[in-house]
């Protein structure tokens, strides 16, 4: 996917917002750092991806904050909170008619969980209430005829929060005899998550969780490292979550 004009206002927005959190009184850096992106997004190429480009804002923060992890606090907050409704949201896939697209549901909604957007979102109550509007979502049966003849599925794993979540998939893949890769970031990008993040949830006691290496927020494949590269040409089938890794994969 190329980046469009219109995402140039979402890069400075979202500087802009990173660093009121990394240095929330410094006013002076946080003008000095939309110049400098100003300056940076001048010599981008608009043909690679938002992702890609974003990255490079995003280490452009960190260098001038000093700040390695701007939303390293928010992402514990969402991944404790996460955690919390695990035991009622295993009650509600046990009592399902079929688990597995329970779980499935639960997974999108996690997606919602997104500090990179400006908009709120009451994902917690969404986790309860607008999985009914999923029940015929046709992607969630493309996924499940699929996955019927695979072996190895890998997840392409996006936010903090979202990852807790995302527990409970793996659970029900592993239930049904699936070999799961979950896959995380390189390191810290927004409120992406990490090994670290995996490691707090758990999720590397359910499968085998890797790095892609990337720095951007979402796949770009000539960031990634060969050992990601190679367990994703290797896997029957791949489950992509969120809009940076759908924007870094797009026509791939």
């Amino acid at each position: 996917m190329n980046t469009y004009l219109d995402c140039v206002p979402c890069f400075l927005r979202q500087a802009l917002k990173a660093m009121r959190i990394a240095r929330p009184d410094d006013e002076d850096l946080h003008r000095a750092v939309i110049y400098g992106c100003c300056d940076l997004i001048k010599e981008f190429d608009l043909s690679l991806p938002p992702p890609a480009l974003g990255g490079k804002v995003y280490r452009y923060i960190k260098e001038v904050s000093g700040v390695d992890d701007p939303f390293k606090e928010l992402k514990h907050k969402t991944n404790k909170k996460a955690l919390s409704l695990l035991p009622d949201l295993r009650e509600l896939i046990a009592r399902s008619e079929d688990r597995l697209t329970t779980a499935l549901h639960i997974s999108i909604i996690g997606n919602y969980i997104d500090a990179g957007i400006d908009k709120d979102f009451d994902w917690e109550n969404a986790l309860f209430q607008e999985r009914h509007n999923l029940l015929k979502n046709k992607y969630v049966e493309l996924f499940k005829k699929k996955l019927k003849d695979a072996r190895q599925v890998m997840i392409l794993g996006d936010n903090a929060g979202e990852i807790a979540l995302d527990v409970l998939l793996v659970e029900e893949l592993t239930r049904i005899n699936k070999n799961i890769i979950y896959v995380v970031r390189g390191e810290p990008v927004i409120n992406d998550a990490t090994i670290e993040d995996a490691t707090y949830v758990g999720m590397h006691k359910l499968c085998e969780v890797i790095s892609s290496g990337v720095r951007s927020p979402g796949t770009v494949l000539e960031e990634c490292s060969v050992e990601f590269l190679e367990k994703l040409n290797r896997s029957d089938v791949i489950l992509s979550k969120g809009q940076g890794n759908f924007e870094a994969l797009e026509h791939r």
